[in-house]
């Protein structure tokens, strides 16, 4: 049987693997996800918003992970393109195998400082 931390797990290493698609098998269509920039509404709103992320993204490493049978939390750390070190936090919950609640937890400011840098608006 598989857990939501299974599931979640799977999610994560898809979407650090750099294969989006596989990363959207895990995501319910109706998928709702609290970001720093907002609320996102459905799973393919959520790609737009998360696939640009992770294509940008260099390395990924997961700092700890935790599962009830509904609710999963993950820390990791990232290092991306325009910044070395970005740290986040991931609240999942999880019904039926899908991902259908995601509230996404990381410091916005490093990445507008990035872009200020290199001339672009934040």
């Amino acid at each position: 049987m598989t857990t939501p931390l299974d599931t979640v797990l799977a999610y994560y290493n898809a979407w650090t693997g750099h294969d989006f698609d596989q990363a959207m098998t895990y995501l319910a269509d109706d998928l709702v996800c609290h970001a720093p920039a907002g609320r996102i509404e459905g799973a393919e709103a959520f790609r737009a918003f998360m696939e640009p992320f992770s294509q940008i993204l260099l390395k990924a490493e997961l700092l700890a992970s935790y599962g009830d049978d509904t609710t999963v939390l993950l820390m990791y750390g990232t290092t991306t393109r325009p910044v070395a070190d970005a740290p986040g936090a991931e609240l999942h919950t999880v019904r039926a195998g899908k991902i259908v609640d995601l509230r996404i937890i990381f410091d916005r400011l490093p990445f507008e400082q990035a872009r200020a840098a290199q001339g672009k608006p934040a």
